[in-house]
């Protein structure tokens, strides 16, 4: 059978959908988010009405991270990284047509029997109606009315506090031997949702008032891996096809069995796919102690110690075949994966490297502890897990053998306000993205271009954009460079960027065939991310850049310029904090 990936890749082409390419792990000028979390965050700014070159119905396969559940992470159902498939109408089709085809997809390329099939449609609540046209549409395709729930707080969707929106219906998936009920109870957890519709057919503004949306559009969803799992009737995700083989290779490294041992295996399973894909996006994210190398860091260091307590060598090269395997997967899908395959097994082992040493300094610290204590109490039992990796587990351990007591419950209130702030800290509200394109963020992405050209004339022509941060507020902008600049290397930035702000240049916008764009000298990031029709921004000859926007439309909308901080990002790379005044 051909991969479910695939199947709904064949299916939407044949609806006139192009298909286009999954954006990087990293997104771009995104600050509220470390990583992409969902399948619709990249095309934020086509969902707000900015014209999409590949035309108004699009579908793809994108990858997702999430932290939120890190701790989840072990049970049948939880992963860190996901892959979603998608399909969008950008003020085409509606929703006639959207659940038309999902059901075909389900029972005719899918072969789900539709007896095993229900769905949620939203119930109305104050000025906004019953979606009627859902439910009536549903029932004309053979969902029974004892199948169609309505319900109002899981269906209906708003990125933010104010923006598009409206209402989903989601459907529905009997994932047991039992017999199927004749009605429908969405919070029976035998039924699985397997796809989101989402019908942006409203405006809500700050005033809580409604409007249609000239232009509706349709955002769908379903998740690669739970939909895998359905297909193949198994109720843990690790036993389906997806993660078999990985976790065969796992069996084979501990020489131990999958049953018994679930949880490390499923933990070393996914975190490690994780690290994969993180260490090989085109980003460069290296291990580190803030932002995405902070996740990347916790996810090796994890599936470490679960490997330790397989009593795996952890000097071998375990790792690293786990690695191979995955890369030899997903290759045929991720081209970074590929490109980047030794970088990522250097990442692991370096980081290896590093922990097994954290481990050591750790078993020092405790040894320290113990020689003036009777007891471990929270904050030294926290300090053990937050600075050596500790895990709470170990600490017990180590304490029991010296008939030593631990403050378990301190820990556990310490660790959940810790779960609490990464929790917060990774949310991903889209808080950058619907709400976030506004009219300083747009003067920022324009900026960040004339500071690349700017960087190239006075640092020098190998000078490229590594990546970006934009907010209201400020802008970080990272390049490649090999030394730290001088005083007058910024200073001379600083006054190229601001004469080409009072030059008055316009910014055009053109569109065109990704290899005609760069022959033409257009530069860009991530060179793979981009479909084979791109939008090129140029500012009169000054600059020439694939981007997907915004951008102010001429520079003396921008204002003064002005380098706040200049810095090391990581190796090779630099990194300017500025503002606009």
């Amino acid at each position: 059978m051909k991969n479910l990936k695939d199947l709904y890749i064949d299916f939407f082409v044949s609806k006139n959908h192009k298909q286009i390419p999954s954006a990087p792990l990293v997104p771009e000028n995104d600050p509220s988010v470390l990583f992409n979390t969902a399948g619709m965050q990249p095309l934020i700014p086509y969902l707000m009405g900015q014209k999409h070159p590949y035309g108004v119905r699009l579908c793809n396969y994108q990858k997702c991270l999430r932290t939120t559940d890190l701790d989840e992470v072990g049970d049948a159902t939880h992963h860190t990284f996901f892959e979603m498939l998608g399909n969008w109408s950008l003020g085409d089709y509606f929703k006639d047509e959207s659940i038309a085809w999902s059901f075909e997809f389900l029972t005719e390329v899918l072969n789900i029997p539709v007896e095993r099939l229900a769905v949620t449609v939203y119930a109305g609540k104050g000025n906004i109606p019953f979606d009627q046209v859902s439910y009536d549409k549903w029932l004309s395709l053979g969902i029974p009315k004892e199948r169609i729930a309505k319900t109002e707080k899981d269906n209906f969707w708003i990125a933010g506090e104010t923006g598009p929106c409206g209402p989903d219906t989601e459907i529905f998936y009997f994932r047991s031997d039992e017999d199927i009920p004749t009605d429908f109870d969405p919070s029976d957890n035998r039924w699985v949702e397997i796809w989101n519709n989402v019908f942006m057919q409203y405006y809500l503004d700050e005033e809580k008032n409604i409007t249609d949306l000239p232009k509706k559009n349709v955002d769908t969803g379903m998740g690669v891996e739970r939909t895998t799992a359905i297909l193949e009737g198994v109720n843990d995700n690790y036993a389906s096809s997806i993660w078999k083989d990985v976790i065969e290779e796992i069996e084979q490294i501990a020489s131990l069995p999958y049953i018994g041992n679930e949880q490390s295996m499923r933990i070393i399973a996914d975190h490690l796919r994780t690290a994969v894909f993180i260490s090989a996006d085109y980003a460069g994210i290296k291990p580190s102690n803030t932002d995405q190398g902070y996740i990347l860091r916790r996810l090796i260091r994890r599936a470490i110690r679960y490997a330790k307590k397989l009593n795996i060598d952890i000097n071998s090269n375990w790792e690293e075949r786990i690695a191979r395997l995955i890369i030899q997967k997903y290759g045929k899908y991720y081209q970074e994966l590929k490109d980047n395959e030794q970088v990522v097994y250097d990442v692991l082992k370096n980081e290896k490297i590093k922990f097994n040493r954290t481990l050591e300094k750790g078993l020092k610290e405790f040894a320290k502890v113990i020689k003036d204590n009777t007891t471990i109490d929270d904050v030294t039992a926290f300090h053990l897990y937050d600075t050596y990796g500790f895990p709470i587990e170990l600490t017990v351990e180590l304490a029991k053998e010296r008939n030593i007591a631990v403050d378990i419950d301190g820990f556990k209130k310490r660790f959940k306000e810790h779960q609490e702030l990464s929790r917060t800290a990774s949310s991903g509200k889209f808080k950058g993205g619907l709400a976030g394109n506004g009219e300083m963020e747009t003067k920022y992405h324009t900026a960040t271009h004339l500071l690349n050209a700017a960087l190239k004339r006075v640092v020098g022509p190998d000078v490229h954009q590594k990546g970006s941060n934009i907010t209201s507020e400020r802008m970080r902008f990272d390049f490649s460079c090999d030394h730290k600049l001088s005083a007058e290397e910024i200073k001379a930035t600083e006054e190229l960027v601001n004469e080409w702000i009072k030059q008055k240049m316009d910014v055009t916008v053109t569109e065109m065939p990704k290899e005609e764009a760069l022959k033409s000298g257009a530069e860009c990031m991530f060179i793979e991310k981009y479909p084979e029709l791109v939008t090129v921004y140029s500012i009169a000859d000054v600059s020439k850049e694939l981007c997907g926007g915004p951008h102010v439309k001429n520079t003396s909308e921008l204002g003064h310029f002005k380098i706040i901080k200049e810095e090391s990002s990581s190796a090779g790379v630099r990194r300017i904090k500025a503002v606009l005044e």
